[in-house]
Parts: structure tokens; sequence; C-alpha cells
């Protein structure tokens, strides 16, 4: 296939690429209309935008896009583009909005037979994507889009595992990512029409998929927390809060921390629900979700109704900011419980080292009577020092005795027995 020069102004961007297709819903209403006409100018244009931007905020230029900028204008275009034959850019389409804005009047690429159809098209654009060697990879979101089209295509798990370069292990963790991430969209819709996109979802990575692992083990156990941690977790996600401070919310966060700072949400009518479920289509039905994770759900559910709000760009003013206002206010509330169980995590470390501390001094003692056997055996016992040593270890005792007298509130066998051993 030969490569040539080819106006800018001829060419569009691909309306189905995988570049962007999580971002494509960050203006509703340009979306509406780049889905009925995603040639016109106006579409073009809401494609050159999220071409541009960050794959979390279109809005502000991705500087990944400006690093690609300074690279063309410093070596010029050194890989060709690929489009069809009608001049829809396949391959390229960053590269294209790069050059517009550097005002260069043409693109090298290669053009495609006319026979390709848009399946053909959108696997041309994946397996060049996914060479190890492509200069900027897919967003996440947008990398989870792909491995869930070419699912839906009959795709094996294995194959579509090995062709983006990962294990079948982190395929299936992907794929429960992306379901988990379209049921928290579908719940954030609001009557007024108000609704998450897949882009909001970026920036989480690391958070979502330690939110998987943490699944995945609860559930082994206990189905019913693990939904419970899961919808209390992605509260703390949705507001923000960081891989270090999501992992404290664990099995009882809830009960002990979320009720005290966020009863508002906890208390709330959304995730109200009858005493049991009808499955449709047969005459039985399956118990309804537990209190606390009912009421986990409707935390969820109010926080993602706020989040959803607070951006939308049809609202009134007036209902955005009250819409900020409960984030703020929600923010505010899970930070404290975050702090309460951070400050409690650390109290039980600390218990815990203490613990650990005297078990390794009682090794040592173990060997010290093993060296105490060998020397006597040998004569070689330098009996002052030995005798020194032991005083030394009575006093560390004493002390110990004293602080454990002092701070134990309810003394077992062991610390008793410290406290009269010291007496003597």
């Amino acid at each position: 296939m030969g490569v040539i020069d080819v106006p800018l102004h001829r060419l569009y961007y691909n309306p189905a690429t995988h570049r962007i297709r999580a971002q494509r819903g960050h203006d509703p209403e340009l979306a509406r209309g780049l889905d009925a006409d995603p040639w016109s100018p106006e579409s073009q244009d809401y494609l050159n935008r999220l071409l541009v931007g960050k794959s979390a905020n279109p809005d502000e230029i991705d500087p990944d896009f400006e690093a690609l900028m300074d690279s063309l204008k410093a070596v010029d275009q050194q890989e060709p583009g690929l489009i069809t034959h009608e001049g829809i850019l396949v391959n390229g389409n960053t590269r294209a909005a790069a050059l517009r804005k550097l005002k260069r009047p043409s693109i090298r690429v290669g053009v495609l037979p006319p026979s390709f159809t848009w399946e053909d098209i959108n696997a041309v654009e994946l397996a060049l994507q996914l060479r190890p060697d492509e200069r900027r990879d897919y967003s996440y979101i947008n990398r989870l889009i792909a491995m869930e089209e070419q699912e839906l295509m009959g795709r094996d798990a294995a194959d579509i595992a090995r062709a983006f370069h990962v294990q079948l292990k982190t395929f299936k963790q992907e794929r429960w990512i992306l379901s988990v991430i379209r049921d928290m969209i579908d719940r954030s819709g609001t009557p007024e029409g108000a609704r998450l996109a897949l882009s909001d979802f970026e920036g989480h990575q690391e958070n979502l998929k330690e939110l998987h692992r943490t699944y995945v083990r609860m559930s082994a156990a206990s189905q019913e927390r693990a939904e419970q941690v899961k919808e209390n977790r992605i509260v703390a996600i949705l507001l923000d809060f960081a891989k270090t401070k999501t992992r404290l919310i664990g099995e009882g966060f809830q009960a002990q921390y979320l009720e005290a700072n966020l009863p508002e949400l906890l208390t709330s009518d959304a995730g109200e629900a009858a005493s049991a479920v009808a499955i449709p289509g047969l005459s039985v039905s399956v118990p309804a979700d537990s209190d606390p994770v009912r009421q986990a759900r409707a935390a969820t559910d109010r926080v993602l109704w706020a989040k959803a709000s607070e951006s939308a760009r049809h609202l009134s003013s007036e209902s955005r900011e009250a819409a900020q206002r409960e984030v703020t206010a929600a923010r505010r509330g899970m930070r404290r419980a975050l702090d309460e169980a951070e400050r409690d995590d650390r109290l039980k470390r600390v218990r815990q080292t203490t613990a650990e501390r005297l078990d390794d001094a009682r090794a040592a003692i173990d060997q010290s009577v093993t060296d105490l056997v060998e020397a006597l055996a040998k004569g070689s016992l330098d009996e002052e020092s030995f005798d020194s040593a032991l005083l030394r270890l009575k006093g560390s005792m004493a002390k110990l005795a004293r602080q454990a007298s002092r701070g134990v509130a309810t003394p077992g066998t062991g610390v008793n027995w410290l406290i009269k051993a010291s007496e003597g």
C-alpha cells in the first residue's frame, strides 16, 4: 500500500475511533448531534475537541497531545496515518488534530481498499493501536470498551487477552470493572435528565482494580458483605479519595464510621425495596437486599445523582450549585469517617507491633538459653556480664509492667504474671 500526502481539509475524523469512545458523552447535546450526523462541521469540531482534551476532562488540553505537537514540530511526521477510500481517518486521528493545530496543510497516509467495511476498519484501528511500539495508548476506559467490543463480536476471552497483552485473569477483572461502571452510570440518571458519562470514571484505574480484588476476596465468605463494602468504596471513589484511603473501607466500616458521619445518606429512601423481589417470568421470589446493603446502595445513589447533576450543563445554576453542596457535604462526611477508621487502624497496628516485638524478645531469650547451655558446657560463660544483662532485663520488664498496669483496662493472665514478676 503506497503512502500519499492528503490535504487535511479533505479528511474526516473517525466517529467510531476507540481513542475517544468513552468521552463521546462528555457534552450530551453535542453527542446527540454526533450520533445523528458525524460528518457535520459541528460534530467534527466536537471530535477534534475530544482528541485534543484529557481523557478525564476533555475541556482541558492533554499534556500528551502537547508532547505530540512538540514532536511533530521538531521532527515532522514519522509514521503515516491510515484513511478509508472516502477520506475517513482510521489511524492517525490525534496526529491529524495536532497537524491542524500546527497549521500544516497535509498529512501522510496510506489508503485502505474501497471494499473495507466498518468492521474491517475497527479491526485495523485496534490492531494498529495495540502494537507495543505505539506512542500514545488508549485511555483506561477506552481500553475497557475495546475489550468489551471484541467480546461482543464473539472472540474468545483468551484470544482477547493475548491481543491486549494481558493475562486472562486481568481481562476478566477489566470486564467486571466495566460492568460496575455501566451499572453506576445507569443508576446515576436523575428525573431531570442528568447522567454520568464513561469519562467520569477515568483516573480511577487503581482504585477500581483494588475494589475488584477486595470484592472477590470478601464474596468468597459473604456476598452480602462484599456488596456492602463495594457500595461504600464506590462512594469514596466517586468523591475522589485516593486508594490509600478507600482501602480502609472494609467490613464494619458502614456501621462503625459511616452511619455517624453520613446519616442523611444512609437514611435516604432511595434504596427502599420490597421484602422480596419477584423474578420476571417465574412464580418465585428471592429475598431482597438486607437493610445494610439497601442503605449502602441508597448512599451510593444519592452521591451518583449529585455528581451527575453538578456537571449537567442543561440544568439551572441553582440546581448545579445545590448538587455541588451535596457533594461537598458528602465528601466532608466521608473524610471524617475515613479519618476515624485510619486512626483506629493505626492504633490497631501499634498494638500488633507491641505484641510482635515481645515475640521477637521471646525468641531472643530462647536463643539465649541455647547459648547459655553451650557456654556452661565449655566453661566460657562471662558470669559478670551475664548477671549485668539479667539486671538490665529486669529493669526493662519493670518498666513494661508499669505501663501495662496503667494502660490495660482488663489485665489478662499474661499481664498479671508480668506485674507479679516485676514486684519480686
